[in-house]
């Protein structure tokens, strides 16, 4: 699960971030091997001045590859934090870039819905505060409604 709780004496938390199936090391090899598939039709061409008008495209194609993966990790790197207290439960929408968004309510007034009729297939939101906000909008609908179940007992607790 893309998600992970902890607790302190003081407050629970839960960290929610989006799949990361492209580690470091695999974006290296996909780089790698992309780089040497698309050199590959190039020996075929050695000692022939259309090798290098050639070249010219199969690098600004890797150059695209290479640019589409890492904005895709940068964002990935949103996530979002939720804090519950005996006081408050605070969630955070933490973006790639711009400002943190954040919510927060009682707990004894917050309630847990998980519906079909949202957006997205097990649309999971927050409502406290005359306000509701959408959580885990990365997951999966399974994991959603795992995290509905988990998040509806860590706030009756």
């Amino acid at each position: 699960m893309p998600y992970q709780w902890s607790e302190t004496p003081e407050a629970r938390a839960l960290t929610l971030w989006p799949h990361q199936s492209l580690t470091p090391r695999g974006f290296a090899w996909f780089i790698g091997v992309t780089a040497a598939m698309l050199t590959l039709p190039l020996v075929a061409l050695l000692g022939s001045p259309v090798v290098w008008f050639l070249l010219f495209f199969f690098l600004i194609a890797l150059a695209s590859v290479w640019r589409a993966i890492t904005a895709n990790q940068r964002d990935r790197s949103r996530h979002e934090e939720l804090t519950l207290t005996e006081d408050e439960v605070r969630l955070d929408h933490i973006p790639h870039a711009g400002p943190v968004l954040t919510w927060a309510a009682n707990p004894h007034w917050v309630t847990v819905n998980l519906r079909d009729d949202g957006p997205v297939e097990k649309y999971l939101t927050l409502r406290g505060n005359n306000r509701e906000v959408e959580i885990g909008r990365f997951l999966s609908p399974e994991e959603r409604a795992t995290l509905f179940d988990e998040l509806s007992q860590a706030l009756r607790a």
